[in-house]
């Protein structure tokens, strides 16, 4: 289990997906974005929350597993 994932605005969060290689793809509107990862040649599609002050560390861990990201890298991305 990764370690707790403090609760940060949208615009922290896309940054953190960024590094970790996840690409947004398509925006429709202003409040939600449709982000993209290959990992070990499987593709992920996650739909994320854009333009809000501050993101659940539930639902951020959620978005995260569905973009196929493992613990060990969700605790590199967040630095620990």
């Amino acid at each position: 289990m990764p370690h707790k994932i403090p609760p940060m605005p949208s615009r922290k969060f896309v940054a953190l997906l960024a590094k970790g290689n996840a690409r947004l793809i398509c925006q429709r509107g202003t409040s939600h974005a449709i982000f993209k990862r290959i990992s070990k040649g499987i593709t992920y599609h996650a739909t994320v929350v854009i333009a809000k002050d501050e993101l659940s560390s539930h639902y951020m861990l959620i978005v995260l597993r569905q973009l196929g990201f493992t613990d060990d890298e969700i605790d590199n991305l967040l630095g620990q």
